[in-house]
C-alpha cells in the first residue's frame, strides 16, 4: 500500500531508542552528574587513602579505575529502563513495530555512550590524580576500557530491564549483574595492569582475547534472552 508506514530496520530502530535515552538525559543530566561526581570522588579517595610508600600511585590505579567504572556504571545502568517507567513508557515501546531485540540493542547503544562520556572525564582525572603519562598505553588502556564497558552493558542492560518493576530495583540491580562483571573486570584488570606495568603486548593479547570473547557471548546470549524478560 502507498500509504503503508515503512517499519524501521532494527539498526535504524535501536539508533532511535538510544537518541530519545540519550536526549532525555541530556535534558535532566541527574544520573550523568550523579556517576560523574561519584566517579571524581572516588578517584580522590582512593588516592589520599593509601599510603604511597608502601604502594605507589601508579600501581593503584589499575584497580581504582575498574571499582570506578563498575559502580558508575551501575548508576548509568540503573536509569536505563527506570526512565520508561514514567507514564509507562515501556507499554508503549512494546506496543511499537520494532522487535524487542531493537529495544535491547537500542538501550545498550544509549548505556555505552552514557559510560563513554563518563569516561571521558574519569579516565584523564585517573592519569592526572596517578601521575600517568598519556601515550601509547593509555591509548591501549582506552581500548580496553571500552571492551570492558560492551561486556558490562551488555549484562546490565539485561538485568536492568529484569529489575526494574521489582520493589528493590536499587540493590535487586547490584546483586544480579556484579557476579556477571566479575570476569570481565577480572580480563581488563589484568590486561591494564600488564600494559601501565609497560610489559610486552605478548602478554597482553591472551587476556584481550578472552575479554573479547566474553563480549561476544554476552552480547548474544543477553540479546537472545532480552524477549523473555519482558514477558508478563
Amino acid at each position: 500500500m502507498n500509504g503503508a508506514t515503512r517499519v524501521p530496520g532494527t539498526l535504524t530502530s535501536a539508533w532511535l531508542i538510544a537518541r530519545k535515552d540519550l536526549a532525555i538525559e541530556f535534558r535532566t543530566r541527574t544520573a550523568f552528574l550523579s556517576a560523574l561526581v561519584f566517579a571524581v570522588l572516588a578517584l580522590c579517595i582512593f588516592y589520599f587513602t593509601w599510603d604511597e610508600s608502601i604502594i605507589t600511585a601508579a600501581d593503584r590505579a589499575p584497580g581504582v579505575l575498574w571499582v570506578v567504572l563498575a559502580f558508575s556504571a551501575l548508576l548509568g545502568l540503573q536509569r536505563s529502563f527506570a526512565i520508561e517507567d514514567h507514564d509507562r513508557g515501556i507499554d508503549a515501546l512494546l506496543v511499537s513495530p520494532i522487535s524487542r531485540e531493537a529495544l535491547y540493542i537500542g538501550k545498550a547503544i544509549g548505556n555505552v555512550i552514557f559510560l563513554g562520556a563518563i569516561e571521558l572525564v574519569a579516565i584523564p582525572a585517573l592519569a592526572l590524580f596517578y601521575n600517568l603519562h598519556f601515550g601509547r598505553a593509555m591509548l591501549i588502556v582506552c581500548l580496553i576500557v571500552l571492551l570492558a564497558m560492551i561486556g558490562i552493558v551488555a549484562i546490565g542492560t539485561l538485568f536492568s530491564a529484569m529489575a526494574v518493576n521489582t520493589r528493590l530495583a536499587e540493590l535487586l540491580l547490584p546483586m544480579l549483574s556484579l557476579p556477571f562483571f566479575v570476569p570481565v573486570l577480572m580480563d581488563a584488570a589484568q590486561a591494564s595492569v600488564r600494559v601501565l606495568a609497560g610489559a610486552p603486548m605478548s602478554t597482553v593479547w591472551p587476556w584481550l582475547k578472552i575479554l573479547i570473547a566474553f563480549d561476544i557471548v554476552f552480547i548474544v546470549a543477553c540479546t537472545l534472552a532480552f524477549p523473555f524478560t519482558l514477558e508478563e
